[in-house]
């Protein structure tokens, strides 16, 4: 936690040179097992199809070069597993497993990236529904309008929306990003 904080929170060094633009990569969890009903909710882990499909979304991503300085990610086992099948990354991001992730909502999601360091790039948020959907919709504020209507017919498991933020992260909110790109799993082949 003690390295997460140079990243996470404070003030970034005076020599630091901020780019006039951020990048938001938020993902929702790929699919989940219901196999073991003794599991909690917490404890559910990925199913096989789930594991194809974010190793789908990895090739998508390092084909178009999205590679996160830091992962926000939720601490249940569905989320983490996922961000298992993104890896390895080219340059190793910082990892934060954050148990107030799990089943947040828009405002608490805002409230985590309003603490990102400002020197941060590039951010992926891998969390849960109905959250992180609502905070899609909260931050669009342009972007392409087809993309736009995609989005807003919701955000199935293993999703993953792009935004250009222009902004600092801290003052990051509503209308605050361009939405660059909305792929899902049934987005690539073999899917």
């Amino acid at each position: 936690m003690a390295a997460a904080s140079r990243y996470c929170g404070g003030e970034p060094p005076q020599e630091a040179v901020i780019s006039a633009f951020r990048q938001l990569l938020l993902m929702r969890h790929a699919k989940s097992s219901w196999d073991d009903p003794r599991l909690s909710d917490h404890a559910r882990p990925l199913n096989p199809r789930g594991r194809a499909a974010a190793a789908a979304m990895r090739g998508m991503m390092q084909a178009v070069g999205l590679a996160p300085d830091i992962v926000l990610v939720s601490s249940a086992r569905r989320t983490l597993q996922t961000l298992e099948a993104l890896e390895p990354w080219d340059d190793t991001p910082l990892v934060e497993p954050m148990d107030a992730l799990y089943l947040a909502d828009p405002a608490q999601l805002l409230q985590l990236l309003h603490g990102v360091a400002e020197t941060a790039r590039s951010v992926l948020v891998l969390g849960h529904n109905p959250g992180l959907h609502d905070l899609a919709l909260l931050l669009a504020g342009s972007g392409d309008e087809a993309i736009r209507r995609r989005l807003d017919e919701g955000f199935p498991s293993g999703a993953l929306a792009e935004f250009s933020v222009p902004g600092s992260w801290a003052t990051l909110g509503e209308g605050g990003g361009r939405l660059v790109r909305f792929v899902t799993p049934r987005d690539l082949p073999g899917e």
